[in-house]
């Protein structure tokens, strides 16, 4: 499953870049993220509870930067795991002068199996895509947060 989009902040790319690479407002803007711990250069660990329809649960995984090209671009390796089934998720995100903010381009390979894959992909794209919007609104908030 494809999800891709885009999203504007109002702060120029190296700042952007920057509170995409703090693992602390990461954490905070994940939704159901209880725990994100560093284990490696640019590798985390992560603890997730989903409560949303059919893929809810707690996930357990791991997060790696990949491709990091500051303050342009990289790329996320998510692989998470838990009653409902597997995810495995290939995100790349591109940072983008936009006026006097940043355009934030995404495109998200989202694969999953287990139980949850028997949800259809319309109920799986769609929470998927609450799921990011959410994500990338408080993304937003932490940046209007560290701005004040």
């Amino acid at each position: 499953m494809q999800i891709q989009g885009s999203v504007t902040f109002d702060a120029p790319p190296e700042r952007v870049w920057e509170l995409f690479n703090d693992p602390e407002a990461l954490r905070r803007a994940t939704p159901g993220c209880e725990r994100l711990d560093k284990v490696g250069e640019d590798r985390y660990e992560a603890v997730m509870s989903v409560g949303v329809a059919a893929i809810k649960g707690t996930y357990k995984g791991t997060i790696e930067i990949r491709d990091k090209e500051p303050p342009h671009r990289y790329r996320l390796a998510i692989e998470g795991s838990g009653s409902p089934g597997f995810v495995n998720i290939d995100a790349s995100m591109e940072f983008v002068p936009a006026g006097g903010g940043t355009q934030v381009n995404y495109s998200w390979d989202v694969q999953v199996g287990g139980p949850v894959a028997g949800v259809g992909q319309r109920v799986l794209g769609g929470v998927g895509r609450w799921l990011i919007g959410e994500f990338f609104k408080k993304m937003q908030a932490e940046l209007r947060a560290d701005a004040s």
